[in-house]
């Protein structure tokens, strides 16, 4: 049984640099489905708030904005810059920004075919009927290590040790938090990608959803 013939919506989760969003878009392509990384969404309102000069504390601007997002026009190469991402994880825990963000994600899973959103709450909140989930996660100094690894790889300049202790902060901002924290859905597919590589986390992964597809 193929895709086309059923909607469907893969949840994958999981933190920082762990490799869900390469593995969510590999999905996507397969499957021919649409794909939503959420963290960009959250970047995306941190950028079109420092755009437009307002404040990055105001939670209701920060919500008002959130609510405008055209979701189809992402840029991933602008939104990745490490300073967004540092706003965008401050903004994150508001709960009127979440409200509204979440949302929008569940419309975009909605579109005909279906969609792959990868993020930190799909299987747990944003989609917890999703048709399959996945909870991607590997040892933080690995973690750290590719993400060293792609900053020096494009050229830029890194230092391992920040990097290191930029995402465990994150990890535990994102594991602490009141609303929606990072944790494994309780039908989430495990892969641990520490010492499993991209292909072989992907072709788990398409065996896992071709089962599920002809059930």
């Amino acid at each position: 049984m193929t895709s086309d013939v059923r909607h469907i919506v893969i949840a994958v989760d999981g933190p920082a640099a762990a490799g869900k969003g390469t593995l969510s878009r590999r999905l996507a392509e397969h499957y021919g489905l649409n794909h939503l990384d959420t963290g960009l969404t959250y970047r995306a309102t941190v950028k079109t708030l420092i755009d437009r000069g307002l404040p990055l504390d105001d939670e209701t601007v920060a919500a008002e904005t959130a609510r405008t997002l055209d979701l189809s026009n992402l840029d991933r190469s602008v939104l990745s810059a490490h300073e967004i991402g540092e706003a965008a994880s401050r903004v994150a825990v508001m709960p009127q920004v979440r409200k509204a963000l979440v949302q929008a994600q569940r419309e975009f899973a909605k579109t005909p075919a279906g969609a792959v959103l990868d993020g930190r709450d799909i299987g747990t909140v944003v989609c917890p009927d999703a048709f399959i989930k996945f909870y991607v996660t590997a040892s933080p100094e690995v973690r750290a290590k590719r993400r060293f690894d792609e900053i020096t790889g494009n050229g830029g300049s890194a230092d391992l040790p920040t990097i290191l202790a930029d995402i465990e902060k994150r990890d535990a901002r994102d594991t602490e938090r009141a609303d929606s924290p990072l944790r494994p859905a309780s039908d989430a597919h495990l892969l641990d990608t520490t010492e499993m590589g991209i292909e072989t986390a992907f072709e788990t992964a398409l065996r896992l959803v071709d089962a599920a597809l002809e059930h």
